[in-house]
């Protein structure tokens, strides 16, 4: 994952799979941070999928690094679909996400999306006082 080498760590992420070693939630965040990190949100949303798909259980850490793939690729559309994921699967938001997916809004010139989420980061943190 360290220093972008993306494409190494999401190969073995993909040989565990093949030699029988159980893939679980560190590994599958570690593969969409090595991703979310190379720039690829393609690839981290894909195992972002097979990891709900494998019931494999998703943390904050999962949709902060998804998210933050989806942001800075400017996918704002992924990055809101993937926020509005966390309800469904119970996950805590955090300013992490919340940032990533404000400033996929702004890549995308999504202002009125961006406001949305800026509102809804203001009603979180007054509720957490």
């Amino acid at each position: 994952e360290k220093g972008g080498e993306w494409v190494p760590a999401l190969q073995l992420f993909h040989e565990m799979a093949h030699s029988s070693v159980e893939r679980n939630t560190i590994t599958y965040n570690a593969a969409v941070s090595a991703c979310e990190k190379g720039g690829e949100w393609g690839s981290a949303l894909q195992v972002f999928r097979e990891m709900a798909d494998s019931r494999v259980a998703i943390d904050t850490i999962t949709f902060d690094a998804v998210v933050s793939a989806c942001g800075k690729c400017g996918e704002w559309m992924h990055a809101l679909h993937l926020l509005c994921e966390t309800v469904d699967r119970h996950v805590s938001r955090n300013a992490i996400g919340y940032s990533a997916v404000i400033s996929a809004c702004e890549k995308g010139e999504e202002f009125v999306h961006t406001v949305r989420i800026v509102e809804e980061v203001v009603e979180f943190a007054l509720a957490c006082v």
